[in-house]
């Protein structure tokens, strides 16, 4: 069997604040905004690392997709509340200096810089609509 030539182009991540969640990804994480469409909070935000322009993020408003219904609408705007709707894992060199710069952007704190007993050091915050976002530390 040979493998197939797949790349992860962008991921998708609810968002129900757009300039919030432009401010934690581009300020705050440091990503660049790569497309912006859309008005009020009907917006796609597609942003990511500058150093790798195959891969991106899409901050799209949950709602958007026309065959939600309004039961489904509202269990997404929990979850989301809850932060258990969404999750997202980066990796950073410098584990604890990412940390402190989400500290000090006042990101919500879910675990501080942690040695996992599975073999990773990590931390995790929220971003501004509830996503989980997880940062391991690259060895």
């Amino acid at each position: 069997m040979t493998s197939m030539d797949i790349t992860i182009h962008s991921t998708f991540l609810p968002h129900e604040d757009p300039e919030a969640s432009l401010a934690f990804y581009r300020d705050t994480l440091g990503f660049e905004v790569r497309l912006d469409v859309g008005k009020g909070t009907m917006r796609w935000i597609t942003v990511g690392p500058a150093d790798q322009p195959g891969m991106s993020i899409v901050l799209a408003p949950p709602s958007a997709n026309p065959g939600i219904t309004d039961d489904e609408k509202r269990t997404i705007a929990e979850m989301m509340a809850k932060g258990t709707y969404a999750t997202l894992l980066l990796a950073t060199k410098d584990l604890d200096g990412t940390f402190e710069r989400l500290q000090a952007s006042g990101a919500e704190v879910v675990q501080e810089p942690t040695e996992q007993p599975y073999g990773v050091r990590d931390c995790a915050v929220r971003d501004p609509a509830g996503n989980l976002i997880r940062i391991q530390e690259l060895r």
